[in-house]
């Protein structure tokens, strides 16, 4: 379903990640008209789409699509989109949402996991000081992760919802059009071969 027709090569497939060529507007309605036509209820597609963004604010980068679905199968969600839903976690989001989970990780623990963090903060100096960085972390990420949730669940689920009793009256309006199309179509023959019915009979 989301797989272009030519699949790009790396390079730039790297760079429409980055910057889509056609906006973030764009790329943002996209994924959205994307979410709203997957199979399943509102629920479904709100609770993985849900669970793939709230995994977004925890710090295990390379474990998100795992967590997603994980979490996406115990609340009864669509894997689908809670894989869509970890695009909340992007090159562009991440230097956020990592200072604040390592901001509320600390505050929470009483200043006790506060540290001086180098300037140019990497993954190598993350995983070999667990107790300074992901720590803090992963404490101000549980509790962001959770409010991020509910915060992406009933947008999504009112979307999808709206939606779908939108297309549904579409979908009655053309029924009644051609329905009463039908129904002209019908009287105009009628009336046209009338009276040379008609004719017939006399004779």
């Amino acid at each position: 379903m989301f797989r272009r027709r030519n699949p790009l090569p790396l390079l730039p497939r790297l760079r429409e990640f980055l910057w889509p060529r056609k906006g973030w507007r764009r790329a943002s309605s996209y994924i959205a008209h994307r979410v709203r036509r997957l199979p399943g209820t509102p629920y479904r597609i709100a609770a993985g789409f849900a669970s793939g963004a709230a995994i977004s604010f925890t710090p295990f980068i390379g474990f998100h699509f795992v967590g997603g679905a994980f979490l996406a199968l115990i609340l009864g969600g669509s894997l689908m989109a809670s894989a869509i839903g970890t695009v909340v976690g992007n090159p562009w989001t991440f230097p956020f949402i990592w200072a604040w989970i390592y901001t509320l990780g600390c505050w929470l623990l009483g200043g006790e996991g506060e540290a001086a963090l180098p300037e140019l903060l990497s993954f190598s100096y993350i995983f070999a000081h667990p107790m300074d960085v992901l720590w803090p972390m992963t404490v101000g990420g549980v509790p962001t992760a959770v409010a991020a949730w509910f915060a992406f669940f009933w947008p999504v689920r009112g979307a999808v919802a709206r939606y779908r009793f939108a297309r549904r009256r579409r979908m009655l309006r053309r029924a009644r059009v051609k329905r009463r199309r039908a129904k002209a179509a019908l009287a105009a023959q009628e009336a046209a071969h009338g009276p040379a019915a008609r004719g017939s009979e006399e004779t």
